[in-house]
């Protein structure tokens, strides 16, 4: 199971790959649309890619809840207990 820091960290490597965000951008009160330019579909790609490299299931009707970096991250640490 990953630490907070450590989902943190593998959502940066995601969001940077995906949709070219900075790693030091990625921080829990960042918005992935308002914030850090995230369309819905690399949105898509990145749930997907989250989903492989935490081994976790996130169900469409949960992503339009995750906003913002902390909730994903949240969501995910919940997700992996």
């Amino acid at each position: 199971m990953a630490s907070r820091d450590e989902i943190r960290t593998g959502l940066a490597e995601i969001l940077e790959e995906i949709a070219d965000v900075a790693p030091d951008d990625v921080q829990d009160d960042k918005a992935f649309i308002d914030d850090l330019d995230v369309d819905s579909l690399s949105m898509v790609e990145v749930v997907v890619a989250a989903e492989e490299k935490f081994n976790i299931k996130i169900p469409d009707d949960d992503v339009q809840n995750l906003r913002t970096v902390g909730d994903a991250v949240s969501y995910i640490d919940k997700a992996q207990a």
